[in-house]
């Protein structure tokens, strides 16, 4: 007879390159889905006129729009929360699939305006550079030898600078403007190169859950700001 199976809690970067592996591919699968669930609800919204009329609520209300960047950050720490809840594997997917559902609806009035002012071509656009950057900066995750660490107190309080300048700009009726997407859109690369390496460094072979909702978050974020420099948006 066998003996149980144990499951080890080291890290994932002393395990064999098979488990290395596996690991890397779980991730990656859950990020996969949690996209695809993110794109299963957006389209719902749409077809049933939700987006719409989200969009048609919103549309007078330029805080509201500013109010729902610091959501979209709001959203991804709780969800971040809910997967990193070991003792409860039903809690790790209703924080993936969850947060999945909750930035699409916070998604969709900005896509419905999009989509309707600047077309198709710039939501695949923006789409499209927000994956190949990732895969970029995933890949230098991966592979690199240095230490990505220092770039941990630089997301986090970046993360906190950005909120309240979001916070700040909804009360005082200011005017973000571009530039605070494009250091918006670094930061959420920055979070990604240290999360990849994190995740390696940190994270056991079973936290896969947890590691997928964290690059979801950033992924999520990276293309928010996308959209919104070729959408032009302030």
């Amino acid at each position: 007879m066998t003996g149980p199976t144990y499951i080890s809690d080291a890290p994932v970067a002393s395990e064999a390159a098979a488990v290395r592996a596996r690991f890397l591919v779980k991730v990656y699968v859950h990020l996969a889905a949690a996209v695809g669930a993110f794109l299963a609800v957006e389209t719902a919204l749409f077809m049933g006129g939700a987006a719409k009329a989200l969009y048609n609520m919103l549309a007078q209300r330029g805080a509201v729009w500013l109010l729902l960047l610091g959501g979209f950050m709001v959203v991804n720490w709780i969800g971040t929360q809910a997967a990193h809840n070991l003792a409860n594997p039903q809690a790790q997917y209703f924080g993936l699939f969850g947060i999945a559902a909750a930035e699409a609806v916070i998604f969709a009035p900005f896509l419905y305006m999009v989509f309707n002012t600047d077309g198709v071509a710039t939501v695949a656009s923006a789409a499209a550079i927000t994956l190949v950057g990732f895969a970029a900066l995933t890949a230098v995750g991966i592979f690199t030898s240095k230490d990505l660490s220092i770039l941990r107190p630089l997301v986090m309080w970046g993360s906190i600078v950005a909120l309240l300048a979001i916070i700040a700009a909804a009360i005082f009726g200011a005017n973000l403007g571009t530039w605070f997407s494009v250091i918006m859109v670094g930061l959420a690369g920055a979070a990604i190169l240290y999360q990849t390496q994190n995740i390696m460094k940190r994270y056991p072979q079973w936290a896969y859950v947890g590691a997928a909702v964290q690059l979801f978050g950033s992924l999520m974020t990276m293309f928010w700001y996308v959209l919104r420099i070729l959408s032009g948006r302030r």
